[in-house]
């Protein structure tokens, strides 16, 4: 997607990213419209950043990229091609502040709140969407108000799509307030290098990506990155988080603390808890405030506490917050539910976590006067090492269906196997999802709850080799039809 500003010069982009990293100009000056770092999505006017991967070097592709259009690279290796170019040490750390530069740093004529923490950031995200009294924009996992601008499938867009989305905002005009998610890997890979944001937030943090990350301290690490005085100039953290708490007291910027102990800034009081939602008091800015929301479970009382303590520190209007919290839909994959005519409680859940998995079954467990079934599983190309632990989480329910979730590269059986050394002996395998949703509801009785977890919104499950049509709300529908109980 092209980009209708100005253009700029690239001796000025050299000067503003010369901020953050060395950079060195060789060439002639020229004037550049866009950043990219795929070469096959370069536009005319483009500057090409070359990023070693794990599986090319961009490098290698400085021609196809000026054939497309390229004036300009960013290198880390003096290229062969007559161009002009920006030698860099880490070109995948530079791109977003180059980004920036060329886009006229969009986020500093935007209000930003960057959420980070393994579960939560989508559904705070929403929450502040639905708070506001103006349009915000989500971007994330399940992005929101972005019309038909080019969202990457990541949690957090690569760099210079980020910077592309924000200038494309900013121009607009119709929106001035955006949610990112910011995952660890986006610390890691500067995919936010070139933002600044108002204010971040912290949810909480257990095991995930540590295929990625190798340890719990590396995970962590990489979120309280984003807690520093470069990334934004105060922070909201959800302390009933041990890792919150740990965040807290290490953080040099200004900390507003959320959670249920008496010290907390921001005070949170649980109040009663149903299948139709949630309510709570909260004391923020010295007023105890009554709240509700049609989202169930404590998990979502934490989400809305850190949204609101978010909402108060851009000095949005509380009571207006408060409203739109009680008033806003379901975000898609977040503890939806499923009518039908069994009185079964049918929720799909985007938990693919050990905690989140074991979160979303004990805080079901009181709403029903039933049994807790459990289908779930653990996805492909991840964090091995977790999945005894999901098959544990799984465990926690009365019944629990082992079976796929998005095998992707890897061997289903292997997986399957994997998740199962961590079950009980009442744990059942069904490798077909699609029929371990199926045996999970013709098992349920008026008064169970049905669980369906991993995927929550994703439309396909990946395979090897190919993709399908799989959306767990759409058939888990279909199936409770077929038993007689569709709505």
């Amino acid at each position: 997607m092209g980009n209708d500003r100005a253009a700029v010069m690239l001796t000025d982009v050299a000067r503003a990213a010369a901020a953050h990293s060395p950079v060195e100009l060789y060439g002639q000056d020229v004037a550049v419209s866009d950043v990219h770092m795929d070469s096959r999505s370069v536009t005319p006017g483009s500057l090409y950043v070359a990023i070693r991967g794990a599986r090319a070097d961009g490098h290698r592709f400085i021609t196809g990229a000026m054939e497309r259009g390229a004036v300009a690279a960013a290198v880390s290796t003096a290229p062969t091609e007559d161009l002009p170019h920006l030698l860099v040490p880490d070109t995948r750390q530079a791109l977003g502040w180059l980004a920036a530069a060329v886009h006229g740093d969009p986020a500093g004529s935007l209000s930003l709140i960057g959420i980070t923490g393994t579960n939560g950031k989508t559904t705070v995200a929403h929450m502040l969407a639905a708070m506001t009294e103006r349009v915000m924009a989500v971007i994330g996992t399940v992005s929101a108000n972005l019309d038909d601008l080019d969202v990457s499938p990541r949690t957090t867009p690569e760099a210079s799509d980020l910077q592309r989305i924000l200038r494309q905002i900013a121009d607009a005009g119709r929106i001035t307030d955006v949610a990112v998610e910011v995952s660890s890997h986006a610390m890691e890979m500067g995919r936010v290098n070139g933002t600044r944001f108002d204010v971040v937030a912290f949810t909480n943090l257990s095991q995930d990506h540590l295929d990625y990350h190798l340890t719990m301290e590396a995970y962590f690490q990489a979120k309280a990155r984003l807690f520093s005085a470069e990334w934004a100039p105060k922070a909201v953290i959800w302390t009933d988080d041990p890792w919150g708490r740990r965040l807290a007291d290490e953080v040099t910027i200004p900390v507003v603390t959320v959670g249920t102990e008496p010290a907390c800034d921001v005070r949170v009081t649980y109040g009663a808890d149903t299948p139709s939602g949630s309510s709570f008091s909260v004391v923020i800015g010295g007023q105890t405030r009554s709240v509700a929301t049609a989202l169930a479970g404590r998990f979502n009382v934490a989400n809305a506490a850190i949204a609101l303590a978010c909402a108060d520190q851009q000095g949005w209007d509380l009571d207006h917050a408060v409203a739109g919290l009680a008033g806003m839909r379901p975000i898609p994959g977040r503890y939806n539910t499923i009518d039908n005519d069994r009185e079964i409680w049918i929720v799909v859940d985007y938990a693919h976590t050990p905690d989140a998995i074991a979160g979303v079954i004990a805080e079901t467990r009181p709403l029903v006067a039933g049994r807790v079934i459990a289908v779930g599983g653990a996805g492909g190309d991840r964090d091995r090492e977790k999945r005894p632990l999901m098959g544990g989480a799984l465990s926690t329910a009365d019944i629990a269906l082992v079976t796929t979730d998005n095998p992707r590269s890897e061997d289903p059986v292997l997986i399957l196997d994997q998740v199962m050394a961590g079950t009980n002996q009442h744990a059942l395998l069904e490798p077909d999802r699609r029929t371990a949703i199926r045996r999970a509801l013709a098992m349920a009785q008026p008064g169970d709850a049905v669980l369906i977890l991993g995927k929550g919104h994703e439309p396909v499950q990946e395979f090897a080799d190919h993709e399908i049509p799989f959306d767990d709300a759409a058939v888990a529908r279909a199936e409770v039809a077929a038993l007689g109980g569709g709505s």
